[in-house]
């Protein structure tokens, strides 16, 4: 029934300005709105509606992320901008704070101004 329907991904954010300079400015995504009930970006041709909410506890896992070509690029440029590289107990992670999973992934976290755990993935 939906698999031929675009999907719309949600995020929450008590911190709708430092969110959408976040995004916008740090990450390189474009703005489609910002209203009074969220922060609309564009990812790669997804809507992303950053929810405009007063009250935000952040899930401890992670929320979104993007599958990347060259995670050490998109890495030291987001490190370049600010952006902190997390890291988990029990995971063996480089310098960089890219993890190697048992897969072949290799997976790197960061959060947004809200707490959101964002993932990169090669």
């Amino acid at each position: 029934m939906l698999k031929n329907s675009r999907p719309i991904a949600f995020l929450a954010t008590a911190k709708p300005e430092e969110s959408k300079r976040f995004y916008t400015a740090t990450l390189g995504l474009s703005l489609l709105e910002d209203t009074p009930f969220a922060v609309v970006i564009d990812v790669g041709g997804t809507v992303l509606r950053i929810q405009k909410v007063k009250s935000f506890v952040p899930a401890t896992h992670t929320v979104f992320g993007w599958s990347v070509e060259n995670i050490e690029t998109i890495v030291k440029n987001l490190a370049g901008k600010d952006v902190s590289f997390e890291r988990f107990d029990g995971l063996t992670q480089d310098d960089l704070g890219i993890w190697n999973s048992p897969g072949g992934a290799r997976i790197a976290w960061f959060k947004d101004p809200d707490g959101n755990i964002l993932s990169v993935t090669e």
